[in-house]
């Protein structure tokens, strides 16, 4: 796996040179041996961690009636890009184009009524303020408007209701966006609550992950993060949605990372990976020079201290971008090694070869 970040070269003591000095297990003196090496010390890089997770839609919905009727048309299929507010299923709409024309209709009347309640409350109120008519005519009348001006509105909101039942005989898009999956066809009847057509948009995507508990602690409130895809690129996330709540069971809490609008590159259901910057570790590397390689097992030669080009094997972790490795058993601060494999293993052989032949 690739870090994030390239960490400084460790601060080292090079040495090209004389790499004996102590006598050998028999008192002999270690043979001479010129090799490149450096001292081990421990460095600052930056931790980053990353886990496995899935890409999804932000804008996802699954678009029902809202009205009973019969299925027209519809016009999309499966993987097909609409536009927002294009239409995605038609219905018939002779019953409810009828009640929007009656809903017309008792607007008018309503409306007539209305102003001819109004007319008469003002020859009233004009002809009680001559003292031409009683108290009580002149209450009759307002109640009488008041009445018309409710059955006016009402007679409004009848035909607003109208007006609406009608526009759901054509079923939009809410967004742009790709169909995902037909529930009905051509030709059924449905009724209000039926699921029509499910659509999602690519223009918004997120990678959501399942991160340790102990990790989402560490994430804060603006916690860094990158996305990276199957081709290696690392996309920095926009926004990161650290949730709440842990998994009872797996102790997992989960965490969004939502990615730049427009991205290319991923789908929904992919998976990709998630990186988080959780600051400074101090880790010892060595460069990838330096590593004697067997199939799976990976070493490294130290010089100890009588000089000796000692094999040690070591167990390896992330790659950085500077050509280094990280090491993360089998070696120590403080120790050489050997920064050219190949001319360690010579080394040692002539080292061997002159101990041997004395």
């Amino acid at each position: 796996m690739r870090p994030i970040l390239i960490p400084a070269l460790f601060a080292a003591a090079l040495s090209l040179g004389a790499c004996s000095s102590g006598p050998s297990g028999d008192g002999a003196p270690v043979p001479r041996v010129e090799l490149e090496t450096r001292v081990l010390e421990p460095v600052e890089v930056p931790s980053a961690r990353e886990w496995d997770g899935r890409i999804e839609a932000i804008d996802r919905a699954t678009l029902a009636a809202q009205t009973s009727g019969r299925v027209a048309d519809i016009p999309v299929d499966v993987g097909d890009v609409v536009e927002e507010g294009a239409v995605v299923v038609r219905f018939t709409s002779v019953e409810q184009k009828a009640g929007q024309r009656q809903a017309l209709a008792a607007l008018e009347a309503a409306r007539a009524g209305a102003s001819e309640a109004a007319a008469n409350f003002r020859r009233v109120e004009d002809i009680y303020a001559r003292r031409l008519v009683a108290k009580s005519e002149l209450d009759r009348a307002e109640a009488a408007n008041e009445s018309a001006q409710a059955q006016l509105a009402a007679a409004r909101a009848a035909l607003k209701g109208a007006d609406e039942q009608v526009g759901y005989t054509a079923i939009r898009a809410p967004y742009r966006g790709v169909v995902t999956a037909r529930h009905v066809e051509a030709g059924e009847t449905v009724s209000p609550g039926q699921l029509l057509v499910s659509g999602l948009s690519l223009d918004r995507l997120r990678l959501v992950v399942d991160v340790p508990q102990e990790v989402a602690l560490r994430l804060g409130n603006r916690p860094q993060a990158f996305v990276v895809g199957a081709n290696g690129e690392r996309i920095a996330a926009t926004k990161v949605t650290v949730f709440p709540q842990a998994d009872p069971l797996s102790h997992t809490v989960p965490v969004r990372l939502d990615l730049p609008e427009a991205q290319e590159g991923f789908m929904p259901g992919m998976s990709a990976k998630a990186v988080f910057e959780l600051g400074q570790e101090s880790v010892l590397s060595v460069p990838t020079s330096a590593l004697n390689l067997r199939g799976e097992i990976a070493s490294v030669f130290v010089l100890d201290a009588q000089g000796r080009v000692v094999l040690r094997q070591v167990r390896t972790g992330r790659h950085f971008d500077d050509g280094s490795i990280e090491v993360l058993a089998g070696l120590a601060a403080g120790e050489t090694i050997a920064l050219d494999a190949a001319a360690a293993l010579e080394a040692r052989r002539a080292q061997r070869a002159q101990m041997k032949g004395r």
